[in-house]
């Protein structure tokens, strides 16, 4: 995955390396940081734009963002679809689990579904929560989870 900061500067080293560099700053500067980690895609002329979102929260101190965007051209349903972002965001929060864990930084995963049964991504409620509970890490859905809904969203 390529990564890059909000105001589109490319992360060249790898994305464990700047996740510890900002730690490292960040907790040098006093801020105390949580991380949550998000995926949203949308379908475009039978392509689905994925971004995934890496955010830093400093405590009472705003925050900022790491962002991964990718394409694919495979055709699925929307739950198919809503699991896969889960599984994008799974697959980058237990690439940096150890280094959080080793740092004291708390992770949260925010899944773009919609907790009320009337939205259609409801249907992948369940495998999400799962998917993310089972693997051990704090799960957020809507309204809760800005990281995926409003930072990837935005960016997707």
């Amino acid at each position: 995955m390529n990564w890059r900061r909000l105001n589109g500067d490319k992360i060249e080293k790898p994305i464990i390396d700047a996740v510890e560099a900002a730690i490292v700053r960040e907790t040098e500067a006093g801020n105390k940081l949580k991380v949550c980690i998000g995926t949203d895609s949308q379908v475009r002329n039978k392509v689905t734009e994925y971004a995934t979102v890496i955010v830093f929260l400093r405590e009472k101190k705003g925050g900022f963002m790491f962002i991964s965007n990718y394409k694919s051209k495979k055709q699925m349903k929307l739950k198919e679809r809503m699991i896969t972002e889960v599984a994008k965001s799974v697959e980058v929060a237990y690439s940096l689990c150890d280094l959080l864990d080793l740092y004291d930084v708390a992770l949260e995963v925010h899944a773009d579904i919609n907790t009320d049964p009337e939205f259609q991504s409801n249907t992948a409620l369940k495998e999400a929560m799962g998917y993310i509970l089972g693997m051990g890490f704090v799960f957020k859905a809507k309204p809760d989870a800005f990281a995926s809904s409003s930072c990837a969203d935005k960016v997707c």
